[in-house]
């Protein structure tokens, strides 16, 4: 039995099957193709994301986009699983167009309110301000409209995420990235940002991501290659948790005008 099994999975039709099994419900690779999340991922990182973090996303054909199956939970998922959490990098399919993924942080939950002031991300948590007072220091923090605000949160734990000096609203058209009145984000969504503030096209522009969206979460760098095609080494098999997390792993970039 053990034999025939090895002998069939050694066979091109089950190598194909078996990729394509780890392709559908464990991992898949994917390129970061522009910079809306410099400096925690760059231009050329290769990387594989972990398809079962927030549970098991419908099965679809690769670079076909295809489904394989049915929507039977009507959310994107054969298996619903956790959900993501506050500060946590996601792959998404873009709302507007299901055959693109992105990826950004997950920046609010449901319940959340978001809104921006000058270039600043405010965020009032949906456990409250009772909540806010016993977990988060008081510079952290202001109260504004009658509610507690968190002030730029995730940029100590993750230093990668920063603004742009050189953009500003006499050279840039884009209004939310400077101001955003606040959005509640709805039950079972999410408000995603690039760390490249700047430079991201994200929630500030198309609205929140639902679930049914999610497809996982980025784990490790297996190979990355910079502008003149030179091999990262440094970045070469890195966790992307621990990644994003190490001071000395950010380096300054060149940023271009515009949004991507």
């Amino acid at each position: 039995m053990l034999k025939k099994l090895y002998n069939w999975a050694n066979s091109w039709v089950g190598t194909i099957i078996i990729v394509l099994l780890v392709i559908f419900f464990g991992a898949q690779s994917f390129i970061i193709p522009s910079g809306s999340m410099k400096n925690t991922l760059l231009i050329g990182d290769m990387l594989f994301v972990k398809k079962f973090s927030y549970g098991v996303p419908t099965p679809t054909i690769p670079w076909l986009e295809l489904k394989i199956l049915p929507d039977f939970n009507n959310n994107g998922h054969l298996i619903e699983g956790d959900k993501p959490k506050r500060g946590d990098i996601v792959v998404f399919r873009y709302p507007h167009d299901d055959k693109i993924h992105f990826v950004k942080r997950a920046v609010a939950i449901g319940g959340d309110i978001v809104a921006i002031k000058n270039k600043k991300l405010l965020l009032h948590l949906n456990e409250g301000d009772e909540y806010i007072r016993k977990n988060y220091k008081k510079d952290e923090y202001i109260s504004y409209d009658n509610r507690l605000w968190l002030v730029n949160p995730y940029r100590k734990e993750f230093p990668g995420i920063h603004n742009d000096p050189q953009i500003t609203k006499y050279t840039s058209p884009h209004t939310n990235l400077f101001d955003m009145n606040p959005i509640i984000v709805p039950n079972g969504e999410f408000f995603m940002l690039g760390d490249n503030r700047d430079h991201s096209h994200d929630s500030r522009f198309w609205g929140t991501v639902a679930y049914r969206y999610v497809v996982g979460k980025p784990w490790f760098i297996y190979l990355s290659f910079d502008d003149d095609k030179s091999i990262r080494w440094n970045r070469v098999f890195r966790n992307i948790d621990k990644l994003q997390k190490e001071k000395n792993s950010i380096k300054p970039t060149k940023h271009k005008d515009g949004i991507y």
